[in-house]
């Protein structure tokens, strides 16, 4: 058996959990490498994969001997199959942030369940701490990124619209990777604002500022990078700004390591923004991995201990309504006596 299936049983034990449902689509791919649709059980003695004949063939393919997983086509199990499955199971946990109240209520009377339990993250808790073969993905996924971020410093041009930068970068990760992590944010100008701006027809001018926010996947695992930028020059108004979120991103920089509390980290950036008259609109980080926003977050609202080799996100930005936004974002790894940048594109006054 694999050794994070063992770990979940393991985990399972101490829970007091005989069985266990799961439904979201991360979490199973994180366990048994499969993409395809479906739901993973783990009774007393078996690991099952119940998913549409559509798929068998490549679920066939991916898993091995090792795996130690039965598959089964949904059409071919029986009613009485669903009730044997936990059969002599007392306590069956679930993932209960991800079905409806309506699939609880069918689980329950498909499989027979005499004690639903509640998990509480149990496996994206056990995400948060990335092996070495989910660093190496997301590496790759963040060289990819400095390299796309390389490419558009000599692409970009006055004239072009925000959403003909935004779908080269997305044509330059369908060629090299798996896609996008997230829907890219290219936002220029008053546009600049707004944290999720939206790509639109606004033109590049000269004197612009520009913010692009982006992201692909490699083997199903994100990269996440944000730079400002500058068009022939940089704003006289925009310098301050820009040079507090540098000087706070770099200081989290120094401060994110193993055991520093999230709150804390971002209340020191708070504190100095306000000290300028401005304020931290959203947290100034969140971990990245198989989703491009997951477990831990950094944030006022958040008291969690980074631990070593936890993949987050360090985001501190300034936005002035109507007027111009600074955003700077690298995705880093924590280790024990800091943290190693994995995006690592130039952060100083870049202007184009």
């Amino acid at each position: 058996m694999n050794a994070k299936l063992q770990w979940l049983r393991n985990n399972m034990s101490s829970l007091d959990l005989q069985g266990l449902i799961l439904t979201n689509p991360d979490n199973i791919r994180y366990l048994t490498n499969l993409e395809a649709e479906g739901i993973f059980l783990l009774t007393r003695k078996e690991n099952i994969f119940i998913t549409d004949g559509r798929y068998i063939e490549q679920v066939h393919r991916t898993l091995t001997l090792f795996d130690e997983i039965i598959v089964y086509d949904a059409h071919d199990v029986a009613k009485d199959d669903y009730e044997n499955f936990f059969l002599f199971c007392e306590n069956v946990g679930f993932e209960e942030y991800d079905i409806s109240y309506a699939k609880y209520k069918e689980y329950i009377r498909k499989f027979k369940i005499h004690n639903f339990v509640e998990t509480d993250h149990m496996i994206e808790k056990q995400r948060m701490i990335k092996d070495e073969e989910e660093v190496g993905n997301i590496q790759k996924a963040c060289e990819i990124t400095d390299n796309c971020f390389s490419y558009l410093l000599s692409y970009i041009k006055p004239g072009m619209t925000e959403k003909e930068i935004a779908n080269e970068i997305e044509e330059y990760y369908r060629q090299r990777a798996d896609g996008l992590s997230f829907e890219t944010i290219v936002a220029s100008g008053e546009n600049t604002s707004q944290p999720h701006a939206v790509p639109t027809n606004r033109k590049i001018q000269t004197k612009d500022i520009i913010t692009i926010d982006m992201g692909c996947k490699v083997n199903g695992y994100c990269s996440d990078m944000t730079r400002t930028i500058f068009v022939g020059e940089v704003p006289e108004e925009v310098k301050p700004v820009y040079d507090l979120v540098l000087k706070n991103q770099l200081q989290t920089q120094k401060q994110y390591k193993d055991g520093a509390n999230t709150r804390l980290l971002t209340k020191m950036v708070e504190n100095d923004f306000k000290l300028h008259g401005y304020s931290l609109i959203h947290g100034l980080g969140h971990g990245v991995g198989m989703q491009i926003h997951e477990e831990p977050y950094v944030s006022y609202h958040s008291d969690t201990q980074l631990r070593e080799n936890m993949i987050v996100t360090n985001e501190p930005g300034i936005y002035i309504l109507g007027k111009f936004g600074v955003r700077i974002e690298d995705t880093v790894q924590i280790t024990k006596f800091g943290c190693i940048n994995l995006t690592k594109s130039e952060k100083n006054y870049i202007i184009i």
